[in-house]
């Protein structure tokens, strides 16, 4: 059966999971409740600071005056949470699903795009990036596999469109995905496990969709279906594969007015539209444009659709202003610890401001604007902010040391940076580490206690202070296959990564790495700013209010006890 059959035979299921309050079927028209859509936004890597500087001002940058003139309109009418904190790990992966499951990595079984599970087993063909083929036999004890959930399990992950058949030159999708690159649940006969349900519980998107809502997603992976949950549909979901090789984009121009029809940086590594300042503008436009359309009451590629009830999109045009060094270009990242941005970051932000102001005017056109909610935050932040910090440990392609690369032998085969073909161990400024069965952690943690150095460390989580805020690792009866023997945390600046071409990385715990903008705005709220701890968690249970549903519809708002933004429930409720 093909993916998206399948995600449209389990609505019934995903009903039965949810008791939402009601959604009229067409949109605008819930009768007296306020709002009717939201609208969510991820700026992957936009920490407070920066939208504190962009917003007010900062010397050294424009003059010292606010350089992010929509998003500073938006915060006029709006709750800002200066503290609020992604997932742990910080990795794209967790972050987004945290924020539309409102769980901990604990509870949805997502840790990293790239991780290890002991009760899988390998896919039926090695992944574009190297997770080998191997072995399933249904119903027999599982061997353990690293999964992969980004570009690896595409058809085709040079196309934008993710070599989909018959699809059109960048309409990335759901059918983009080899479901024979996904790892095999030998308790389900080894069938592939997708995206949505390798997720542990349900987000509100299934939970939406479920009760009669139209729900809409554009992202960087067609892994990224996985925002449906278990059992869950996506009424239009978008998602150009961002690590394809670079194209010409006929049609398409920024909201800057810069046309994509020919390749603006011809001189970059063409190989990914990660590698250029300018080309990723192009790239992230396309999901711009996604939004615009169905602000429009279209789809995604402009087919007449219903307005989503829930849509939104990530921009990774910050991330890469925060982290590449382009060569015969310039150096992305920040001039200071205050978070001054270089030009080449300035322009990225700049880009990413422009593009929001046109969904906002899409909005106004429209009549929309007074009944959405938009939520502006990010998936991960960026580390380190002050640039004197980093620090490029060499990593596993270059064989150096790294906690991998010191317990490369106690490493699955699939997990080991020893494997000349593999995809490697799970480390960016952070390590996480699966250990072979068998292997004494005790001992691996010796190991890497007594190269520290070497390695800078920073924290070492096993044992009972991996359990204390994740789940005891291991296979068997109250052990969770999915979670780490030991989790490294490196000194701030350090990275595992090894690459000469970045200056910041994410996936860590440091305040850099999970200290991110979130925005909660709409007409008719008052500014507010909240300086008090807040998790990026709580905005799925939020979405759920703000739309006059019951967040307990969300299986983590009742295991974890996700709480509401107070602020956003007050604001609603003034209504």
């Amino acid at each position: 059966m093909k993916p998206y059959l399948l995600l449209a035979a389990s609505a019934a299921i995903v009903a039965a999971l949810t008791t939402p309050a009601r959604l009229a079927a067409e949109d605008d028209s819930y009768g007296e409740h306020h709002i009717k859509h939201v609208l969510l936004l991820s700026i992957d890597g936009m920490h407070a600071v920066d939208f504190l500087n962009c917003a007010n001002g900062v010397a050294g940058v424009n003059g010292g005056e606010p350089y992010c003139p929509n998003l500073a309109a938006l915060g006029k009418n709006a709750v800002n949470y200066t503290a609020a904190s992604t997932s742990r790990p910080s990795d794209s992966f967790p972050g987004l699903m945290s924020i539309v499951t409102g769980a901990t990595p604990k509870t949805m079984g997502i840790y990293y795009d790239v991780s290890y599970d002991r009760s899988l087993d390998a896919p039926a063909k090695t992944t574009g990036n190297g997770v080998a083929a191997g072995p399933c036999t249904p119903f027999a004890l599982p061997t353990g596999t690293t999964t992969e959930y980004e570009e690896g399990i595409d058809i085709d992950q040079t196309k934008v469109n993710g070599g989909a058949p018959g699809a059109g030159l960048t309409d990335g999708g759901i059918a983009s995905i080899d479901p024979k690159r996904l790892p095999r649940d030998p308790a389900a006969g080894c069938a592939p496990v997708f995206p949505w349900n390798f997720v542990r519980t349900n987000t509100i998107f299934g939970v939406i969709h479920a009760a009669g809502g139209y729900a809409a997603w554009s992202d960087k992976h067609p892994a990224y279906s996985s925002v449906a949950g278990p059992g869950g549909v996506l009424d239009d979901f978008y998602a150009p594969e961002i690590n394809s090789n670079v194209i010409a984009l006929p049609g398409v121009t920024t909201s800057e007015g810069k046309s994509c029809s020919t390749i603006r940086d011809s001189g970059a590594d063409l190989t990914a539209w990660t590698n250029s300042f300018e080309n990723i503008q192009c790239y992230d436009t396309l999901k711009v444009n996604a939004i615009l359309n169905e602000i429009h009451g279209k789809t995604h590629n402009g087919a007449a659709a219903k307005v989503p009830t829930i849509f939104g999109m990530n921009f990774q045009a910050v991330s890469v202003g925060q982290k590449l060094i382009e060569a015969n270009v310039g150096s992305g990242g920040y001039k200071d610890a205050k978070g001054v941005p270089t030009p080449e970051l300035l322009t990225e932000i700049e880009y990413v401001d422009a593009s929001i102001g046109d969904m906002v005017n899409a909005l106004k056109d429209t009549g929309r604007l007074e009944s959405t909610l938009i939520i502006i935050t990010a998936k991960h932040g960026q580390s380190p902010i002050d640039p004197n910090l980093y620090k490029a440990t060499p990593g596993k392609t270059n064989n150096g040391t790294t906690p991998a690369t010191l317990l490369a032998n106690l490493l699955p085969d699939s997990e080991s940076p020893a494997n000349p073909t593999g995809i490697g161990a799970t480390e960016d400024d952070i390590s996480l580490l699966w250990l072979k069965k068998g292997a004494n952690v005790e001992s691996a943690v010796e190991t890497l206690e007594q190269n520290a150095s070497a390695i800078g460390l920073g924290q070492l989580f096993y044992g009972p202070s991996v359990s204390l805020n994740y789940n005891t690792p291991g296979l068997g009866p109250g052990l969770d296959p999915r979670t780490p023997d030991i989790i490294v945390t490196p000194n701030v600046g350090v990275t595992y990564t090894g690459s000469a071409a970045k200056l910041e990385e994410h996936g860590g715990f440091s305040h850099d790495d999970t200290n991110v903008m979130l925005l909660v705005a709409n007409p008719a709220f008052k500014s507010k700013t909240v300086s008090t701890f807040t998790t990026t968690s709580q905005v799925a249970p939020t979405i759920l209010d703000a739309l006059g549903f019951n967040p307990n519809a969300l299986q983590a708002v009742k295991q974890e006890g996700t709480t509401t933004l107070p602020e956003v429930t007050q604001e609603l409720n003034k209504r």
